[in-house]
């Protein structure tokens, strides 16, 4: 089945033409401060509704909304538009607000037109940002499905500058785009296979893109990978993304996701509801592919790698059983007591490679791996657990400027002895006290002590059942924005 990727909104920004106001068709939004105080655009509008919007800005309900909040006035007399939105925000709001403000805006543009009046307001860039982010509605699979309709054009002072300051962060949406579109993908559209050749295919973006099939994992030594998808006929493997915008001799940051495109459990099968949703078990190794697109559409001066194990866990008479003992890349052996704790087998042996092949400065994990992490932080915030404070600070300090949770957990000794085994180096899980912390506990044990390392558990943000602040409910795409912001905080330029 052919991909087809989910459109983005097209956003333009222009100077303002009040004369244009009257005839514009579709939507019209504007700008109006907490305290009604309107830009010359506001009061045209007002002039033409004979005060309809002077009115609306002195209601209850408007002194009610908080900042990025909206009101409309529906067929507005005087106006060829089918209506104005009313946006709540001060001409110098905060970027968490003005994206807010722009996704109010996409939840209510329909396919219709689309003309925003931003005036001086800072941050018209970042409102585009939240409207194309929260703009997107996966319809691969439905027959009925139309092509994306409407212009969305921003009216606003400066629009040259804003167009440039626009174009990184859409690159941002593109790679959160592909990112969703890959969680959201039934599992079998995305085989192992079908998701390798997706990733080969942003070689067009200036990627380089190696695929390592089974034969060459094996020679490897990937045996952990390796035992997690021998039950399915879908072939293990392992892409290994590059982008080197760097200097020549910068190590590069690693990014290694999991990837199991679907996971039944395995031997250890899981309960049968809600074992549909498993298809966004791959969610880390998504992430990883939209922080590669993003990087390359916005050619990043930073040396990135982006390591992906993709896998499929199914049983079958082949499958891996409990109990049995698997040998790592490392060397270490592994007693797989419980086969549903597959994550961590793919990972530990992609994070090992990542270290022997790149040497890289900094590495950082992303799995759906626990749902003990769900039971601790819910679905607001994902799980980080790392080595190095300087790293990790770095990154929750970008995750709270996206506005993208996360929280740091602990590791310790204590929570690494759970995994001792009688028979092997070590266990795959821990038992149910501290689930997630023993996960991390397992993966820190495959990492060099000069490694910084972050392993980010993104079990409970990457695919939701209720809309986000900038992502319908489904597949979220957190992670994209923040881990872009840090290469660009942390890594380039130097």
């Amino acid at each position: 089945m052919t991909a087809r990727p989910t459109p983005m909104t097209k956003v333009s920004f222009e100077e303002l033409d009040i004369e244009a106001l009257a005839k514009a068709e579709g939507r019209v939004a504007v700008v109006v401060a907490a305290d009604g105080k309107m830009d010359a655009a506001g009061r045209r509008i007002n002039k033409l509704t004979k005060g309809a919007l002077a009115r609306l800005a002195a209601s209850k309900a408007f002194g009610e909304l908080k900042q990025g909040g909206m009101l409309s006035l529906s067929v507005p007399g005087g106006m060829a538009a089918e209506a104005v939105d009313v946006l709540c925000l001060s001409r110098r709001p905060s970027i968490k607000d003005a994206r807010k403000a722009g996704a109010a805006l996409a939840k209510v543009r329909g396919k219709s037109d689309l003309l925003v009046l931003t005036g001086n307001m800072r941050y018209a860039a970042e409102l585009g940002f939240g409207l194309a982010m929260r703009d997107y509605g996966f319809n691969a699979h439905k027959t009925d499905a139309k092509p994306a309709e409407g212009s969305v054009r921003i009216m606003c002072a400066k629009p040259e500058e804003k167009q440039a300051s626009a174009v990184p962060l859409m690159a941002v949406a593109e790679g959160a785009f592909f990112t969703r579109d890959l969680v959201n993908e039934p599992a079998n559209v995305l085989t192992t296979t079908e998701f390798a050749g997706r990733l080969k295919a942003m070689e067009d973006l200036g990627l380089s893109v190696e695929v390592l099939d089974e034969d060459h994992l094996t020679s490897l030594g990937m045996k952990s990978l390796l035992c997690v998808g021998q039950g399915s006929d879908s072939p293990s493997k392992v892409v290994v993304m590059q982008w080197n915008g760097g200097a020549k001799d910068d190590a590069p940051l690693a990014l290694v996701g999991k990837g199991v495109v679907f996971d039944t459990g395995g031997i250890s099968l899981k309960p049968a509801a809600g074992m549909e949703d498993m298809t966004m078990d791959m969610g880390g190794a998504g992430v990883v592919a939209g922080v590669m697109r993003a990087l390359a559409l916005r050619k990043a001066k930073a040396n990135v790698v982006g390591l992906v194990g993709l896998v499929e866990n199914m049983p079958s008479g082949n499958a891996v059983r409990p109990g049995d003992v698997v040998t790592s890349m490392k060397g270490d052996t592994i007693e797989v007591i419980n086969t549903d704790a597959e994550g961590r087998l793919v990972l530990c042996d992609v994070m090992w490679y990542a270290q022997e092949r790149f040497k890289p400065a900094g590495m950082i994990d992303l799995a759906t791996l626990t749902g003990a992490i769900i039971i601790g932080l819910g679905h607001e915030n994902a799980g980080v657990f790392s080595n190095d404070d300087t790293l990790c600070n770095a990154f929750l300090k970008s995750a709270q400027s996206e506005n993208e949770g996360a929280w740091r957990m602990p590791l310790g000794k204590a929570y690494d002895d759970q995994l001792k085994s009688r028979i092997a180096d070590m266990k795959n899980v821990g038992g149910r006290p501290a689930g997630s912390i023993t996960a991390a506990q397992f993966l820190k044990r495959f990492v060099n002590d000069d490694t910084p390392w972050i392993h980010l558990d993104i079990a409970g943000v990457a695919s939701v059942t209720s809309e986000t602040a900038l992502a319908p409910k489904g597949a979220t795409g957190w992670g994209v924005a923040a881990l872009n912001r840090l290469v660009s905080d942390m890594f380039e330029g130097k």
